[in-house]
């Protein structure tokens, strides 16, 4: 009876305060998610994983724990995050970006900040595996930074599992005060005429994901899965004879996927692998790179606005982040708030798709490079 008793209870005696500080993290993000509506898709799975694996002794986590399989079976093969990008292109409408190129130049713009955070973290002493993807941070997009973590980074992997996901749902309370910093009140309330441009053809938008998927793959190979799942999903919405294909990859895929790769990044989340220096540092230094990330873009707008004859809100240039479509809805919002007539979305949206394949194709450049300098 007594042996029944101790292993009934061994849990409570296995409590530490690195697990009570685990199951308030956890609880944190789950009440952001439904009191604050912060991307609760990710954030409520991602706090009952956490809370799961840090029940002392969980069943949840080890060999046969359903998350630790999950990790193994979807993380560490890459299979979720390119799946995810499956539903990200088909949602995904290039139109914009064919019809007016020279967004590009802002979504590369606020790529600079995946270059910058791998400078700073290595000089910080991480090697230069870790430091590359941390580096990856800097586009704010989730499944990029799996992808590249799962090929060289997997003992941090949990670390900026949750940097990316969790920094790219507090993009409403993050974006602001830098915007703010780096603009003028005359500058935010700068009105802008959108311009449609010439309508991209058909023939345009189907040879688009083609192309891409080509010349990426050709400066990457190793790249190939991350940018062509995205462009397969492109394709599956602009091709005409798949929507019901596009439409799961839309819905089905994205929503079941994201749920499982929510759960398995709480699940990643032991107090072990989270509650140490190195972890805190990605931590600290993916909150950075979102930093440089949003700056690069307005300041580069900036820089557009001496040449250019109608002059641009250097909002818009915070949207190159690929948090899509946060990063967008941030910057209308914020425009609507200094100005009630001043509407930007369809300008910070289109932004804001550049921004998406920029990181992307950002992602097959530090994937070339680093194949390089590590000789694999």
């Amino acid at each position: 009876m007594v042996e029944i008793l101790q292993g009934l209870f061994a849990g409570v005696g296995g409590i530490t305060w690195q697990h009570l500080v685990m199951w308030a993290l956890g609880l944190l993000l789950i009440y952001l998610a439904v009191a604050k509506n912060y991307e609760p898709l990710l954030l409520v799975p991602i706090g009952f994983g956490a809370i799961m694996a840090n029940v002392p002794f969980s069943g949840a986590i080890g060999e046969g724990g359903p998350l630790t399989l999950l990790l193994e079976a979807g993380v560490l093969t890459q299979l979720f995050p390119i799946l995810i990008f499956v539903g990200v292109g088909a949602m995904c409408d290039f139109g914009p970006l064919l019809r007016r190129p020279e967004v590009m130049l802002l979504g590369a713009a606020a790529q600079t900040g995946i270059f910058l955070t791998i400078i700073v973290a290595t000089l910080l002493g991480f090697p230069i595996a870790q430091a590359t993807a941390i580096g990856i941070l800097g586009t704010t997009d989730g499944p990029t930074t799996l992808y590249v973590a799962s090929l060289y980074a997997r003992e941090i992997l949990p670390a900026l599992a949750l940097a990316a996901y969790s920094y790219m749902a507090l993009t409403p309370m993050i974006m602001p005060p830098i915007i703010k910093a780096l603009t003028t009140k005359e500058e935010r309330q700068m009105r802008m005429t959108y311009v449609e441009g010439t309508e991209a053809s058909r023939t345009a938008r189907l040879v688009f994901p083609l192309l891409v998927v080509l010349v990426a793959g050709v400066l990457a190979p190793v790249a190939v899965p991350l940018v062509g799942f995205l462009m397969l999903g492109n394709f599956l919405r602009e091709c005409g004879v798949t929507d019901r294909l596009s439409q799961s990859a839309q819905n089905e895929l994205i929503n079941v996927v994201t749920l499982l790769l929510g759960l398995t990044i709480g699940g990643a989340m032991t107090a072990e692998n989270f509650l140490n220096l190195p972890s805190l540092g990605v931590m600290t230094l993916g909150l950075l790179a979102m930093v440089f990330a949003t700056a690069g873009g307005i300041l580069i707008a900036k820089l557009m606005n001496l040449f250019l004859k109608h002059k641009i809100n250097p909002m818009i240039g915070a949207a190159g982040m690929s948090a899509f479509p946060m990063a967008g809805r941030v910057v209308a919002k914020m425009a609507l708030a200094e100005d009630k007539q001043n509407y930007l979305l369809m300008q910070a949206m289109a932004v804001n798709i550049s921004g998406q394949l920029c990181s992307v194709v950002a992602g097959v450049v530090v994937i070339a490079i680093i194949k390089v300098v590590l000789g694999s």
